[in-house]
């Protein structure tokens, strides 16, 4: 790994720390080539103390088996009619994937465990038709993960649900790591598959809002590839319930997990939610609000002070965050086009709502904003909050010759000596 790739990684780490990522292996992704640097790369996100849930599926190994004893399956992923037979084949497959799984952990000295925590009751009969031995997810015993998780014991959880009488049901893996997901209130859903990530009409969905997706799945739901449907149902559900981020990606890609996590432009598919609803854009009538909300940390030279008219030159710029439709903070990016930096400023919190992870998600914001405008990097100026920045969100420290010109010349002319940082986005 080169340097540079490290420090990618490393300005992620204050955001995924301590954070639970659910990732869903399908049963052919278990079978492939890669699936050993796969599970290095999971043991590599243990290790920076994120906090992996692993759930996989059977669907390629119940194909397998069944043409080992020449027996055709009544349904192989979950969704469909599951007979006695198939439902003992499914049994049978799933132990298999399930002790890979634990095998290749324990390599990277990584405890894991199977666990039973899918309560699941029969699906039933579907216009007439009785599923069988096909279940549907009742809930997540999460107690029991999050008793495995405290321990750094990585949960292992096949596609199979029980019920209170001891009887096992098969059940969808896609549906099951959402129900987990949506328990254990994941900060990342990663469905890892043999596909490249979401096809729609021919094409792949690199990136695209939850709200979207939804209203490609609702008006063209055919459209979208076989193999992609089911994920981008599940990955939709996620983010309306709240998990930030949800990711389809290729698990036959070397390093492609890393990629898709570590990186801004990732490999696959990411499906996000409108994480930034309570940040809008201020308009002129709000110039008086931000000038009275700042009036303090202007007082105490934590910020810059901003006249009404250098706002109203540059009102786009500004940004205010809302709850309940009153404004506790704000934050403002300056483009410098030709240099392709941008300035992340006037970043305030009410002091009321501090220590809430507002400030994060407003230079999370401005971060996407400046990437969505082609802008290659952020810089900013701090005279007191310069540590925050450092640790929160990964800026380093930086010299003059790294501001733009103009930029520069104010910041000599205004002589508070501010601290220079900067951040590359790419």
């Amino acid at each position: 790994m080169k340097l540079t790739d490290l420090r990618g990684i490393l300005q992620y780490i204050p955001r995924f720390r301590d954070k639970i990522f659910v990732i869903s292996l399908d049963g052919a992704v278990v079978a492939g080539e890669n699936f050993s640097n796969l599970l290095l790369d999971i043991a590599l996100l243990r290790s920076l103390n994120i906090r992996p849930v692993l759930v996989h599926g059977a669907a390629h190994q119940i194909e397998s088996c069944s043409k080992q004893t020449r027996h055709s399956p009544s349904n192989t992923d979950g969704t469909g009619i599951t007979d006695e037979s198939t439902l003992q084949v499914a049994i049978q497959a799933s132990t298999m994937v399930t002790h890979q799984i634990l095998e290749k952990l324990s390599i990277s000295d990584l405890r894991g465990a199977s666990t039973n925590a899918i309560v699941a009751h029969p699906k039933g009969i579907i216009q007439g038709v009785d599923q069988q031995h096909t279940g549907k997810i009742e809930r997540v015993d999460e107690r029991l993960l999050e008793l495995l998780i405290g321990r750094d014991i990585i949960p292992v959880i096949s596609p199979l649900g029980f019920d209170g009488e001891g009887k096992t049901f098969r059940v969808n893996s896609d549906a099951v790591a959402l129900a987990v997901a949506k328990s254990l209130k994941a900060a990342k859903l990663i469905y890892i598959t043999t596909q490249d990530g979401l096809v729609f009409n021919g094409q792949l969905i690199r990136q695209m809002a939850v709200n979207e997706l939804d209203e490609r799945l609702s008006s063209e739901e055919s459209l979208f590839s076989p193999q992609s449907l089911s994920k981008a149902q599940h990955a939709a559900e996620a983010c309306r319930w709240h998990v930030p981020r949800a990711h389809i990606i290729n698990g036959c890609v070397a390093e492609g997990l890393l990629a898709e996590v570590f990186s801004n432009e990732g490999i696959g598919t990411l499906i996000y939610a409108n994480k930034y609803q309570q940040i809008r854009p201020a308009k002129k009538r709000d110039i008086s609000i931000l000038l009275q909300m700042t009036r303090g940390s202007v007082a105490n030279d934590e910020l810059m002070k901003r006249t009404r008219a250098a706002i109203e030159k540059n009102i786009d710029d500004y940004f205010i965050f809302e709850i309940d439709h009153h404004p506790i903070g704000c934050v403002a990016l300056h483009a410098y086009p030709a240099q392709q930096k941008g300035e992340l400023a006037f970043l305030y919190v009410n002091p009321s709502h501090e220590n809430q992870g507002i400030g994060v998600k407003l230079i999370q914001f401005v971060e996407d904003q400046a990437l969505a405008a082609g802008l290659n990097s952020l810089f900013l100026l701090s005279t007191q909050a310069f540590a925050y920045f450092h640790t929160k969100a990964a800026y380093q420290e930086g010299r003059p010759e790294d501001l733009p010109e103009e930029r520069l010349k104010k910041y000599i002319k205004t002589g508070r000596n501010s601290r220079i940082l900067t951040k590359s986005l790419r």
